[in-house]
């Protein structure tokens, strides 16, 4: 049997903003909703990639289409940006 395509991962960018107290904020800048912090760098990117496959499962059971990645996505005054893959595993034959 031919082994099917993998296909390629959504790539969103994270945007990272310094916040008060320390804290590191963190935007998923072209999928609107998902968002964390962190008191660290380190640890806010852990927090915003957890919270953008949270998001993206959500809206998959949900049955809504997920917003389209943009390349050219960025923010000026960021600290730090980067591109962050989704992979998301879907479950064939799920219980209702």
């Amino acid at each position: 049997m031919p082994k099917s395509a993998t296909p390629d991962p959504l790539e969103y960018t994270a945007a990272y903003h310094q916040g008060e107290e320390g804290w590191i904020i963190a935007e998923i800048v072209d999928f609107p909703g998902v968002a964390s912090q962190g008191r660290t760098l380190k640890s806010a990117q852990r927090m915003i990639r957890d919270a953008l496959q949270f998001m993206a499962e959500c809206m998959i059971e949900e049955g809504q289409p997920l917003p389209r990645p943009n390349p050219r996505a960025g923010r000026r005054k960021a600290i730090h940006t980067e591109k962050i893959p989704l992979r998301i595993r879907v479950r064939a034959g799920a219980a209702s």
